[in-house]
C-alpha cells in the first residue's frame, strides 16, 4: 500500500497533498511507469480521509498526464512521467518539512527608503479607486499606451513644474513601474558594451548593477557633504551620461549647490552627454524651501526620474522618466517590449488623487510627521553617544547619517549588532571606491515609531560598547 503522510495543520487542501506526493514519487521514480496505484475506496480508507479527496487527487493527475485510468482494471503510473533530479540542497521534498525564517518581529530595522505605510491614505485612495471603476468606458479596461494615461501626464506636468521646477510637456513623460524600471528603461536608451558612465560615490548599490548590467563601465565621482564634485569630473572619458541625485544624494544627503550644477550642464554640453536626475525623495525637506530640479535649468540634457514610492507606497510600483523628445519614440518602444504598460487604473486614480488636491495634502501631513520623527532621532543618537557622533544628510527626506568616532563596521560587527535585535546599513555598502565610509551608517527613521527608534538607538549604543568597537 502506497503510504502518505497527511498533515491536517497545513493551510494546503488534503486533495492537493496527496496530489503533490504522488506527483513527486512518479517524477522521481518511486513509483514506476505501469505500477498500479490503490483504489480510491482503499487508499481512502488508509489515509482516513474521504474518498473525494482521493477523486480530485486522481484527477488532477489524470488531466495532468501522471496516470492512465483503465476501465475494469484500476488506475496506473502512465509512461514517460519520470524525471530524473538534479540534488538541490534547498529544496524540502517533505510536506511535513516546513522553512524556519528567522523571527524579525523584535528586531528594530533601520532601513532607509520605507515610508510610513501605516498613514497610507487608504479611504481617499479606495474611494478614487472604486468611482473610477464605476465611471469609466468599458474600453479603458483593455490595454494601454506604453508611455502611460495622458490623464496622468498631464497631472504630472502641472505638479512637477509648481513644485520641482520640472520644464516638461506632458508627451515628453512615460509612465513606469516605479524608479527601477525609469533606470533600466536609461541603461537600455543610452549604454551599450564599453560605453562609460559616471555615477556618484558612493551611490545605491541597486542602481549600480541595473547599469552594469548593460556591460558598460561606471566610473565614480565623488561625494562630500555638498554632493558630487564636480571638479573632479574627467576629461577624457567620452561618458554617455553623468547619474546624479542632487537635491537629496544617497546616502550621504547632500544637496548640490548652483554652481555644481552650473558646472555639469557645462560639462554635458561641452561632452555631448546626458545628466540623469534621480529626484526621490526631495518632496520632504525640512531645511528651508524646496530646492529646484536640476532638469529644470536644461531640459534638452536632463533625463529626470521621480516616483511615488516614498510619497505614498511602493506597493504602487508607479513611477516616470521625463526625457528630450527625440528619446521618446525609442523609449515608448522600449517601455512596450518591457511590460506593454504600467496599470492603467492605478494611473486613473493616481491621476485623480493629484487633480483633486490629495496628494500635495498628504505630502504636506507627512512632512510634519516625518521631520518630527528625524528631529526625535537626532535627539535620542545625540543624549545617547554624545560627542561619539557626527550626523549627516538630515534636510531632506527619510534617513539621515550617523558618523561614529572610533568605529568600523565590519562585517563581524554587523553581526554582532543584529544580535541586538537591530539592523543598521554601512554606508560602505553602497561604496564603489571602498575605505572612506567605514564609520558611518544609514538610519531610516520613516516607518518607524519614537518608541522603536528610541529603543533601537540604545540597542545600538548597547551593541557598539559591549563589543568593545571591533
Amino acid at each position: 500500500m502506497l503510504w502518505i503522510p497527511i498533515d491536517r495543520s497545513l493551510d494546503i487542501p488534503l486533495y492537493r497533498q496527496v496530489y503533490q506526493q504522488i506527483r513527486e514519487n512518479i517524477l522521481n521514480g518511486d513509483l514506476q511507469s505501469g505500477e498500479r496505484l490503490p483504489s480510491t475506496r482503499e487508499f481512502s480508507s488508509e489515509l482516513a480521509v474521504s474518498r473525494n479527496v482521493i477523486l480530485e487527487a486522481y484527477d488532477q493527475l489524470l488531466a495532468e498526464g501522471f496516470l492512465d485510468s483503465r476501465r475494469g482494471s484500476g488506475t496506473f503510473v502512465a509512461k514517460g512521467a519520470f524525471l530524473k533530479q538534479h540534488e538541490n540542497p534547498s529544496t524540502f521534498h517533505s510536506l511535513n518539512s516546513i522553512e524556519e525564517n528567522i523571527n524579525e518581529d523584535n528586531i528594530i530595522n533601520f532601513r532607509s527608503g520605507i515610508p510610513a505605510l501605516d498613514l497610507f491614505p487608504r479611504k481617499t485612495w479606495s474611494k478614487l479607486s472604486h468611482s473610477i471603476c464605476n465611471e469609466i468606458a468599458p474600453s479603458n479596461f483593455g490595454y494601454d499606451l506604453p508611455e502611460g494615461r495622458l490623464e496622468l501626464r498631464q497631472a504630472l506636468s502641472r505638479y512637477l513644474l509648481r513644485t520641482r521646477g520640472v520644464d516638461c510637456h506632458p508627451e515628453q513623460i512615460v509612465i513606469t513601474s516605479g524608479a527601477t524600471q525609469a533606470l533600466t528603461l536609461v541603461s537600455k536608451l543610452l549604454l551599450s558594451p564599453n560605453d562609460a558612465a559616471l555615477i556618484e560615490d558612493p551611490i545605491t548599490d541597486d542602481i549600480q548593477s541595473i547599469f552594469k548590467a548593460s556591460g558598460s563601465s561606471l566610473y565614480p565621482i565623488p561625494v562630500d557633504e555638498y554632493g558630487m564634485r564636480t571638479a573632479l569630473l574627467p576629461e577624457d572619458k567620452n561618458p554617455k551620461f553623468i547619474f546624479i541625485t542632487p537635491s537629496h544624494q544617497f546616502p550621504i544627503g547632500g544637496t548640490l549647490p548652483i554652481q555644481r550644477r552650473i558646472h555639469l550642464i557645462n560639462y554635458a554640453r561641452k561632452n555631448n552627454c546626458y545628466l540623469v536626475e534621480d529626484d526621490y525623495d526631495s518632496e520632504f525637506r525640512y531645511e528651508g524651501p524646496p530646492v529646484s530640479s536640476l532638469q529644470g535649468l536644461d531640459p534638452a540634457y536632463v533625463l529626470y526620474i521621480g516616483s511615488f514610492s516614498k510619497i505614498l507606497s511602493p506597493a504602487l510600483r508607479i513611477g516616470y522618466l521625463i526625457l528630450p523628445m527625440h528619446l521618446i519614440e525609442k523609449c515608448r518602444k522600449l517601455k512596450w517590449f518591457s511590460d506593454l504598460h504600467t496599470p492603467s487604473l492605478d494611473q486613473l486614480t493616481l491621476a485623480r488623487f493629484m487633480t483633486e488636491g490629495y496628494l500635495e495634502r498628504h505630502i504636506a501631513k507627512m512632512k510634519k510627521f516625518y521631520k518630527n520623527q528625524r528631529d526625535f532621532l537626532i535627539h535620542c543618537l545625540n543624549t545617547t553617544f554624545s560627542n561619539d557622533i557626527h550626523i549627516l544628510g538630515y534636510s531632506t527626506g527619510l534617513h539621515l547619517i550617523a558618523e561614529l568616532k572610533d568605529i568600523h563596521f565590519s562585517k563581524e560587527l554587523l553581526k554582532k549588532i543584529e544580535l541586538y535585535d537591530v539592523k543598521v546599513y554601512p554606508v560602505e555598502d553602497h561604496s564603489i571606491i571602498k575605505g572612506k565610509h567605514s564609520n558611518r551608517i544609514i538610519l531610516g527613521y520613516g516607518h518607524l515609531s519614537k518608541e522603536d527608534i528610541a529603543t533601537g538607538v540604545f540597542r545600538l549604543h548597547q551593541a557598539l560598547y559591549n563589543t568593545n568597537s571591533t
